[in-house]
């Protein structure tokens, strides 16, 4: 038998709605595991049929369908003073936003027997500081060459620091 928990809401209830982050198709192959799940809150309008409610949705989102499956929501126990809602231009119709990557903060060499692989530290858009991921800085380079327009050579700063 399959555990499942019967979720309902009320109308007026305020309820978070799951979105699909991802923070680019050649990033290794990973999707945003850092980025934010849900965003919201918004109001429940008013259930229509068994599993499926209607949502109040900012002007800024008119473009997105406002009804959602039951599977897509998660209960707002109190409605937060901060609300996570990106910017229409960034959250496409079918719920998926691209993250970018802010600028680089360390950059390292990690030396194997034949080669030397350069990795930056990078900060993503919606991250602190203590959520920067690691990544090839020839991957980088090539996905966002903007990121090295204002550094200084990486060759000298990571000879410097004696790589990892």
């Amino acid at each position: 038998m399959a555990r499942r928990r019967e979720l309902s809401f009320e109308e007026g209830d305020s309820v978070y709605l799951k979105v699909s982050p991802i923070r680019g198709t050649k990033r290794f192959q990973i999707k945003g595991k850092l980025a934010p799940r849900y965003i919201g809150p918004y109001k429940v309008v008013r259930r229509i049929g068994k599993v499926a409610y209607k949502l109040e949705l900012p002007e800024s989102m008119r473009d997105i369908h406002d009804v959602f499956h039951v599977s897509q929501l998660r209960k707002c126990p109190k409605v937060p003073d901060q609300q996570i809602n990106p910017t229409a231009e960034e959250l496409q119709p079918d719920l998926v936003y691209q993250e970018r990557p802010i600028k680089i903060l360390d950059t390292v060499a990690r030396k194997t027997r034949t080669t030397t692989t350069k990795l930056c530290r990078v900060l993503w858009s919606r991250h602190g500081e203590e959520e920067a991921t690691w990544e090839r800085e020839d991957a980088l380079r090539k996905e966002h060459p903007h990121l090295f327009e204002n550094q200084p050579d990486l060759e000298d700063e990571i000879s410097s620091k004696g790589g990892l």
